[in-house]
């Protein structure tokens, strides 16, 4: 079911297995034509999503191989049409042929994914597939990304509310400019606001787009608290594994979260001598430089935005793992990546990139790890909405008298203590430092930040708006701007998805 359902030759054998496989996000059962209005909403979460087909003349939850008559099947063709013209807004294109099973005729609309999403009925209700169902989505976020899927919108374009000029770094600008004009701001004169927007780093209203802002802000983290990097060097080869021999949250902009994502990697890597080298010699990184330079930037420069989500860096003992915010866009799979094809999904962060790091954008470095590695794992993750790369370590020599001497060490270490007291002192141990470390953080809160705390703490499912209202001397963005600094001391968790979740004070 990889192959789009649109590009494969419906015969009676296909048709049997679509059905006896059931209804999928791509499949749709329909004994009978119910409505335009019914159908429409059937079309529209298609188009919204990967597209799919609607089997006339099979029974919705058995499969049951009905049929249709001649007059069935014309009346049903020219509702469909009537449907796809008249209650869908923009227009769906579809197909439609019919298939012979036996003295049975089935009807089959294809419905191709749509390039002009989002796509909504008469009632400006927009709808995706969600499994073998569909359902209606309100929320801000899911609508911008179907925007987005269409090209119709670029977030890295939208102004950062609350920032000004000032909240970027003079220097790093200036840096960037030098690279590229061989020149600084000041060399612009007059002319310098103006060139900074031809170039997207403010938008028309002089505010700080977010590329801008994510590439030369001075803290993103405070406006754009989860456009960080969260990296974790694990004992063994299971993510549920809890013995860590490095974890750090990595903060900054885009070139100081490039360069501090390489600086873990490298710490938390082996370097292996090459056969026939000298003692002294440091060796090379068990996995190439630019391999790792690739991944980590095409992870900075393709997350998607609208993703409320760290990129995540995780390293076992047998694999890297590099997972990036969003699912591939522009109708990408990992056979076109593999194949040099490229889809810009956050264009000026990318020209920044460009100019700026090693990014080249045009595809051609992953065809060119791939050529030497082929054994780099992409997976793109449609439902988790995430794409991972694994980049497969090299076995070090010394790796299993490492391991060995590590092991032998710890077991004469706790010797004498068993399995279930080691246990309660470590956590004991790890309470105390938490304890004392929150009371440590919570001193330093200013007044507004403790007004925000304890409002949170009494009212979890509370809202920014709803906490601006009950502090009074307080703004919408300010709580937000509280929020996002209260994170960052590790005083307030998210717990659950942005309608249904609550705030988890942890002190």
């Amino acid at each position: 079911m990889e192959q789009a359902l649109n590009d494969i030759l419906m015969t009676e054998d296909t048709f049997k297995d679509l059905c006896l496989c059931g209804e999928t996000t791509k499949v749709q059962f329909k004994e009978a034509f119910t409505s335009q209005k019914e159908i429409a909403k059937e079309m529209i979460a298609f188009a919204n999503s990967k597209g799919g087909v609607i089997l006339f003349g099979v029974e919705d939850k058995s499969g049951k191989l009905v049929g249709l008559s001649y007059d069935e099947i014309q009346v049903i063709s020219r509702e469909l049409g009537n449907a796809a013209n008249e209650q869908v807004r923009p227009t769906i294109y579809i197909d439609t042929e019919v298939v012979r099973i036996g003295e049975k005729h089935f009807l089959i609309c294809s419905i191709e994914e749509g390039k002009n999403k989002p796509y909504k009925n008469l009632n400006g209700e927009i709808w995706v597939k969600q499994g073998a169902d569909k359902r209606r989505i309100t929320e801000n976020a899911e609508i911008l990304s179907l925007f987005q899927d269409s090209g119709s919108y670029q977030p890295d374009a939208a102004g950062v509310n609350g920032t000004t000029f000032d909240d970027l770094d003079r220097y790093a600008i200036d840096d960037y400019l030098q690279k590229v004009y061989a020149t600084t701001l000041d060399g612009f004169g007059g002319k310098a606001e103006q060139v900074l927007k031809n170039i997207h780093v403010l938008n028309h209203n002089s505010v700080p787009t977010l590329a801008g802002y994510l590439f030369f802000g001075k803290h993103p983290e405070y406006n754009c608290p989860t456009c960080m990097v969260k990296a974790v060097s694990f004992f063994g080869n299971d993510l549920a594994g809890t013995q860590y021999r490095d974890t750090k949250e990595i903060l900054g902009n885009m070139p100081q979260l490039y360069d501090k994502s390489m600086a873990f990697l490298k710490a938390n890597l082996h370097n292996v001598q090459e056969e026939g080298a000298s003692f002294n010699t440091v060796g090379k990184l068990e996995i190439a430089e630019e391999v790792l330079e690739e991944v980590v930037q095409n992870a900075l420069v393709h997350r998607d935005l609208l993703r409320s989500a760290p990129i995540r860096i995780l390293i076992f003992d047998n694999r890297v793992e590099i997972i990036s915010p969003g699912a591939l866009a522009g109708g990408l799979t990992e056979e076109d990546i593999r194949n040099g094809k490229t889809y810009q999904r956050n264009p000026y962060m990318a020209t920044f990139a460009t100019n700026a790091l090693h990014y080249k954008g045009i595809g051609s470095g992953i065809v060119r790890i791939l050529a030497e590695y082929p054994d780099i794992q992409l997976d793109n993750d449609d439902s988790a909405k995430e794409f991972k790369v694994t980049v497969w370590r090299a076995k070090s020599k010394d790796e299993s008298t490492t391991q060995k001497s590590e092991f032998a060490t710890q077991k004469e270490s706790l010797k004498d203590i068993s399995t279930t007291q080691k246990d309660e002192c470590a956590t004991q141990k790890s309470e105390g430092t938490t304890q004392k470390n929150l009371d440590t953080t919570q001193k330093d809160l200013d007044t507004t930040q403790k007004k925000v705390l304890e409002f949170f703490k009494n009212n979890p499912k509370g809202t920014r708006v709803e906490a601006a209202n009950a502090l009074g001397d307080i703004t919408e963005d300010g709580v937000k701007f509280v929020i996002g600094k209260l994170q960052q001391k590790g005083l307030l968790k998210r717990v659950g998805g942005r309608k249904h979740g609550e705030w988890q004070v942890l002190i």
